[in-house]
């Protein structure tokens, strides 16, 4: 094991559990408001994790940012994508522009983002003066049709970079963090990924992108299965499933929700690319779980796949398929919702309202309207 790869597991043994007293707390805080039991569903759910997160009953999540982590991939020279390469680097520069639907969402939502190149195709003096963060590990990766993506030493650089992208931003003063990525043909990595990991077929777990003829998305199903069988990629080994079939984004991604649950900061999932190194980062670091919320369902069939695989529900479906980061500000406004009620909602006792009517409703289920019942006999 080099000394990098010592760093990162450093960094995975040092991610803790989710605190369990607070949780605790927060829980009894939740069934001491003036409201029926559970009558804010997942809203106390998420009061309650992120108290399990960041160790506080009340958190605060005012500084909020999304971290977008752009790179190339070879296997783009399959013809698996509809875009061109070029669209990376301009897509990641309107991002720091607020041009594009991520940027404009999270200016609404008084969102922070950052855009940090791990792997753009481009030379440093193309994006000299632009707002994008310099931590390229390459320009772009290999051809995953032909031979592995990167080296191992690469996969954990960028895992390390996306650790290190999520510590400098909560050293800026965030308080949540989403994860969202640009980069040109990474629908395919992230199936060739979510595919080894899940060990769901190949076409169960790949979409069309941002759409692509019939004829192409046949080919982009034979140059997945063609970049499995010459990597031979261990589903055992995740750094090695990183470097031979992924991509520096995913990998980074994958380091930052790692970074983020070693910082006790709750971190946001966007779509299929963010949940593929979210599922990445899990299976190197189970802690690394609890500090993470789902934003939205995505509709590239692969997102079902790797939410199943992790145990997660999104928090809503507006068959969104953008990537970039775009659901992140939306979850955020729910999470800003959870805290909301946990912070301003009054109690029974503050509400002048003797609760004890509740006691015998509290012992069962006295809210689930099951089958048959209230029909006429």
């Amino acid at each position: 094991m080099d000394i990098s790869e010592e760093r990162l597991r450093q960094l995975i043994d040092a991610v803790g559990e989710a605190d369990r007293e607070a949780m605790a707390e927060a829980a009894a805080h939740q069934a001491a408001l003036a409201k029926p039991p559970g009558s804010l569903g997942r809203l106390e759910a998420l009061a309650v994790q992120l108290a399990g997160i960041t160790g506080k009953v009340h958190p605060s999540l005012e500084h909020k940012t999304v971290l977008v982590f752009a790179a190339d991939n070879g296997v783009v020279k399959e013809g698996v994508a509809s875009a061109p390469q070029s669209v990376t680097l301009a897509q990641s520069l309107n991002l720091t522009r607020g041009k594009t639907g991520a940027a404009v969402l999270a200016a609404a939502f008084h969102c922070e983002l950052k855009v940090i190149d791990v792997g753009i195709a481009a030379d440093e003096s193309v994006l000299a003066g632009s707002k994008v963060i310099p931590m390229k590990i390459a320009k772009g990766t290999r051809n995953i049709a032909e031979e592995a993506a990167m080296s191992r030493e690469q996969a954990v650089q960028a895992l390390l970079a996306g650790a290190e992208a999520a510590e400098a931003a909560v050293r800026d003063g965030a308080e949540v963090l989403g994860i969202g990525e640009m980069g040109i043909g990474n629908t395919t990595t992230s199936a060739a990924v979510l595919s080894v990991l899940t060990g769901k077929p190949i076409e169960a777990v790949t979409g069309r992108g941002a759409g692509i003829t019939d004829e192409a998305y046949e080919k982009k199903l034979d140059v997945i299965r063609t970049a499995i069988r010459v990597n031979h990629p261990d589903p055992g080994d995740v750094i090695g499933v990183l470097a031979k079939v992924g991509g520096f984004d995913i990998a980074a991604m994958a380091g930052a929700f790692i970074g983020a649950a070693y910082l006790r900061t709750p971190v946001v999932i966007d779509g299929l690319i963010s949940v593929t190194a979210a599922l990445a980062a899990y299976r190197l670091c189970p802690n690394a779980l609890s500090a993470m919320i789902p934003s939205h369902r995505s509709a590239e069939p692969g997102y079902l796949a790797a939410a199943e695989a992790l145990s997660l529900k999104p928090l809503f479906d507006l068959e969104m398929r953008l990537g970039e980061g775009s659901g992140c500000p939306v979850a955020m406004m729910i999470l800003d919702a959870a805290c909301a009620v946990n912070d301003r909602m009054a109690t029974f006792e503050e509400a002048g309202i003797d609760d004890s009517y509740l006691e015998e409703i509290r012992r069962i289920d006295a809210f689930t309207v099951r089958k048959n019942e209230g029909e006429k006999p």
